[in-house]
C-alpha cells in the first residue's frame, strides 16, 4: 500500500506492507485523509532539524541521552539517537474510509461500514489503516468521505468548547481564525454565544464572519483588547478559546486581557507558557487545557484496549464526540465548503504538503484522496499483499538467516546491532512489524530481503532459518508455537510465557522430548555476560553451598504502564535473575517464599516489589530483592555470591571484584549483559557444533514457571 513518510524535513509516498487487523480494532480502507496544517506541518519542519538546533530546543531530552551514554556506552548512544533522528515517520491523525475486516472483540461494526477515524500513530495518510474501536465513529447516513475525514480536528474543536462551558448569550472570543478556530466559531454560535474572532489573516477574518462571527479583529490594525472592551461593554469575555500557534507568550496574556472577573480561557493550540500572575490574579480566572479529542484520549485502557466510560458519568468521550461532529456537518450546522481548498491524490502528497508551506495564501485545509470502494472491491483490498521486497541476496547455508518478529526500540537497538557484528553467522532476513512502514524501514536500513506485517510469511518462509521474537510479553506463547510447529528454530525475548496456558502449549509440543525437534531458546542473557561467566568458573569449583544476593533496582512505573500486564514485572523481567541463580548453582529449584512490601498509598504497589528466596536442591540460597521504591540515581542491579570464605561482588554488569579470590576483575565502560554472547551460543548450537541447547528446556520451563509461583503471592 501507499503510505505518507517524513524524513529529514521532507514528505513523500512510499510503498509499505498494509497492516493486518488488530483484535479490538477495525481494519479500514482509506477514501480521504485530513492533514492538519499545524500539528504535522510542526512535525515536518521538526524532522528536519540539526541534532544541535534540536538539542538547544529540548534539553529534556539532552539528560536522557546523557544517561544512555553512561549505561550503554559512547557508541551505543550515538547509534541509537542517530537512529531515531534518522528514521521514518509515519503522519496523519484523521481518515475516512470503509471497514473491510473486523477484529475479535469489535462489536458495533460489520464490514461495508462508512467510518470516519481519528488517532497519530494509527489514522494515517496511508491507503489501509488499522483503528481500535473507540477511535471510530459511524458516518451518517448519506454523508460524503471528504467532509468525514475531518473528524479529528472537529472533534478537537469540539471539546475546546465544551471546556469553555458557555451559556446562551454569553460572550466568546476565538483567538486564531484557523481550521480549529473556524470550526470552534461555528459551534459556538450552535451554543448559543456571541462570538469575536481575532487573526492576522483578513481572509480568513471574513469567512470566519460569514459562518457567524459578530465581531473579527485584525490585531495589526487595531488593539485586540481594547476592541473586545469597547464590546462587551467594559465587563470582558466570559471565555477566550486559543486556537491559534504562537511561540511569544504575549498572545496568552493578552487573552487573559481580554477576560471578565472570574472568566476562563481554553488553551487548544499552542503558544508560549510564561503566564504573569497579574493578568489572572485580581480577576480570578481560570485556566483550562482542552486535551485532543476529548475524554479518552492518551487513556491506553479507553483507545486500545477498547473500554468505555458510563455515558451517565462521562457524557461526551472522544468518541462521542467525534460521532456528534459528523452529524453537525451532516445536518449542515457546520459548514466546511470554505474550509476545504483542496483534494490531492495520495501519490501527490509532496505537492499537498508543501501547498501548507508556502510563503504565499495558504490553504486552510487540504486533503488526500486514496479512491472510492465498492461491494465488488472489498475482497480485493482485504488480501492486499502484506511482503513489499527490499533487497535480493543468495542464502549461504553457514549463516543463519533470522526473521525479527517486532521492530521496537529493544529489538532495533540491540539485537540488529549485534546480528550485524556477527554477519558471518547471522543474516536478517526478513522484518515482522505491526507497522507496515516501520517493517519496511528497518529492513532497509538493515538490507533484509522484505518486509511484511503478516507473521505467516515468515513461517512460511523456506529460507528462515531462526525466528526472534521481540513483541509484546503476551505473544510470546502463541508465537512461540506457531513457529516450532513450522519447523523453525525459535530465539523468544523473555519472558517464555506469561500464562500457564501459554506455556502448556509449549510443553506439550516438547512432551516426547526434544530430539530432532526445532531449538527454542529463551533470551535470558545475564548468564551469557562476561562478568556471570567468570563467576561460574569460581563457584563451579566451590565445596560447600552458594549464598547469593541479588539487588534489583528496577525503578517505578506507573501502574498503568503495560509492564504491570501479563504477570507483570516479575513474569517479564525478573526471570532474569531467577534464570542467573540457577545457572550459578547448577541446581533445580526446591522451594520458594515471597515477602511484599505494604505501601501505604496507591503510589507504589507489592506486585512489583517483593523479597524473593530461592532454596535449591543442593543447598544453595538466593535472596532477590526486586523493588520500585528506590532511586534511578543509584545503580540497577547488583549481586554478592558468598561461598567457602570468598565473596564476588558484580556491579550493574559494570565492574567485578573479588575477596578471598583471585578472578579477572573485569570493568567496562558500559553494562555488558550478555546479549552479543548469547547470539554466539546460540549458533554453536543451531550449527551443531554444540550439541546442547545454550538453555536446556527444563531451565527455561522452571524459570517460568517460578515467576508465575511468585505472583500469586500477595
Amino acid at each position: 500500500m501507499i503510505q505518507t513518510i517524513i524524513k529529514k524535513g521532507k514528505v513523500f509516498p512510499e510503498v509499505v506492507p498494509a497492516p493486518l487487523v488488530s483484535k479490538g480494532a477495525l481494519l479500514i480502507k482509506v477514501v480521504n485523509s485530513c492533514i492538519s496544517a499545524g500539528t504535522e506541518i510542526s512535525g515536518v519542519q521538526g524532522s528536519g532539524k540539526s541534532l544541535i538546533k534540536r538539542a538547544l530546543e529540548q534539553p529534556q531530552n539532552v539528560k536522557k541521552v546523557i544517561d544512555m551514554v553512561r549505561s550503554d556506552g559512547i557508541a551505543n548512544a550515538y547509534a541509537k539517537v542517530k537512529g531515531k533522528i534518522e528514521s521514518e515517520a509515519a503522519t496523519g491523525y484523521s481518515i475516512s474510509g470503509v471497514v473491510i475486516a473486523v477484529g475479535e472483540g469489535t462489536q458495533r461494526f460489520q464490514i461495508g461500514d462508512h467510518v470516519a477515524a481519528a488517532g497519530a500513530g494509527r489514522a494515517n495518510h496511508a491507503e489501509y489503516v488499522d483503528v481500535p474501536e473507540n477511535l471510530v465513529a459511524k458516518m451518517p447516513q448519506g454523508m460524503d468521505f471528504k467532509s468525514a475525514s475531518t473528524v479529528a480536528l472537529g472533534g478537537i474543536a469540539l471539546q475546546g468548547v465544551r471546556r469553555a462551558d458557555l451559556r446562551l448569550g454569553e460572550m466568546a472570543v476565538v483567538v486564531g481564525a484557523g481550521i480549529l478556530g473556524l470550526l470552534t466559531v461555528q459551534m459556538l454560535r450552535l451554543s448559543g454565544a456571541r462570538v469575536a474572532a481575532i487573526d492576522l489573516n483578513n481572509h480568513r477574518l471574513s469567512i470566519a464572519q460569514d459562518l457567524g462571527a459578530s465581531l473579527v479583529i485584525n490585531p495589526k490594525a487595531e488593539n485586540a483588547v481594547n476592541v473586545i472592551h469597547n464590546w462587551t461593554g467594559s465587563h470582558g469575555a466570559d471565555a477566550v478559546i486559543f486556537t491559534a500557534a504562537a511561540d511569544s507568550s504575549e498572545p496568552l496574556s493578552q487573552s487573559f486581557q481580554m477576560c471578565k472577573r472570574k472568566g476562563r480561557v481554553v488553551l487548544v493550540g499552542v503558544v508560549g507558557m510564561e503566564m504573569k500572575r497579574e493578568d489572572m490574579y485580581q480577576k480570578e480566572l481560570d485556566f483550562l487545557i482542552s486535551t485532543s479529542y476529548g475524554p479518552g484520549r492518551y487513556d491506553n485502557t479507553y483507545e486500545e484496549k477498547g473500554f468505555d466510560y458510563p455515558f451517565a458519568y462521562v457524557r461526551w468521550t472522544e468518541n462521542r464526540n467525534m460521532t456528534e461532529y459528523l452529524q453537525l456537518v451532516q445536518e449542515g450546522s457546520v459548514r466546511l465548503d470554505q474550509l476545504i481548498n483542496a483534494v490531492y491524490p495520495i501519490h501527490q502528497v509532496t505537492e499537498a504538503f508543501e501547498s501548507l508551506q508556502r510563503a504565499q495564501e495558504k490553504p486552510l485545509m487540504v486533503l488526500l484522496d486514496y479512491g472510492t470502494i465498492g461491494a465488488d472491491r472489498m475482497t480485493e483490498c482485504l488480501n492486499h499483499d502484506r511482503k513489499v521486497p527490499i533487497a535480493t541476496s543468495p542464502v549461504v547455508n553457514e549463516v543463519v538467516n533470522v526473521a525479527l518478529v517486532g521492530a521496537g526500540a529493544f529489538a532495533t537497538g540491540i539485537h540488529l546491532p549485534n546480528i550485524k557484528k556477527l554477519a558471518k553467522k547471522f543474516r536478517l532476513h526478513c522484518i515482522v512489524s505491526r507497522t507496515g512502514h516501520k517493517a519496511k524501514s528497518v529492513a532497509q536500513q538493515y538490507q533484509a530481503c522484505y518486509a511484511t506485517t503478516d507473521y505467516q510469511d515468515a513461517i512460511r518462509d523456506p529460507d528462515v532459518d531462526l525466528i526472534l521474537i521481540c513483541t509484546r510479553h503476551d505473544s510470546h506463547a502463541e508465537l512461540v508455537v506457531q513457529a516450532l510447529r513450522a519447523g523453525k528454530h525459535v530465539f523468544v525475548e523473555k519472558p517464555l510465557a506469561t500464562s500457564e496456558e501459554g506455556l502448556g502449549a509449549i510443553k506439550a509440543f516438547y512432551a516426547d522430548g526434544t530430539h530432532n525437534k526445532p531449538v527454542l531458546f529463551t533470551g535470558f542473557n545475564r548468564r551469557f555476560s562476561i562478568y556471570a561467566q567468570e563467576i561460574k568458573k569460581h563457584t563451579d569449583k566451590r565445596i560447600n553451598p552458594l549464598f547469593i544476593h541479588y539487588r534489583m533496582n528496577a525503578g517505578y512505573m506507573p501502574l498503568d504502564e503495560w509492564v504491570h500486564e501479563d504477570g507483570g514485572r516479575i513474569v517479564g523481567e525478573a526471570c532474569h535473575i531467577i534464570d542467573l541463580m540457577t545457572f550459578l548453582t547448577g541446581s533445580s529449584i526446591k522451594s520458594i517464599s515471597v515477602d511484599n512490601l505494604i505501601p501505604v498509598n496507591d503510589k507504589y504497589n507489592s506486585v512489583d516489589n517483593k523479597v524473593i528466596t530461592l532454596d535449591y536442591q543442593e543447598g544453595s540460597v538466593a535472596t532477590i530483592h526486586y523493588f520500585a521504591v528506590g532511586s534511578r540515581e543509584y545503580p540497577k542491579e547488583n549481586m554478592e555470591v558468598h561461598f567457602d570464605g570468598k565473596s564476588i561482588v558484580l556491579d550493574d554488569y559494570n565492574s567485578l571484584k573479588g575477596y578471598g579470590v583471585r578472578l579477572n576483575e573485569i570493568r567496562t565502560n558500559a553494562s555488558q549483559k550478555g546479549h552479543l554472547e548469547e547470539l554466539e551460543q546460540l549458533y554453536e548450537t543451531l550449527k551443531g557444533t554444540n550439541k546442547n541447547w545454550p538453555i536446556e528446556l527444563w531451565d527455561m520451563i522452571q524459570t517460568t514457571e517460578a515467576t508465575f509461583m511468585i505472583t500469586k503471592f500477595t
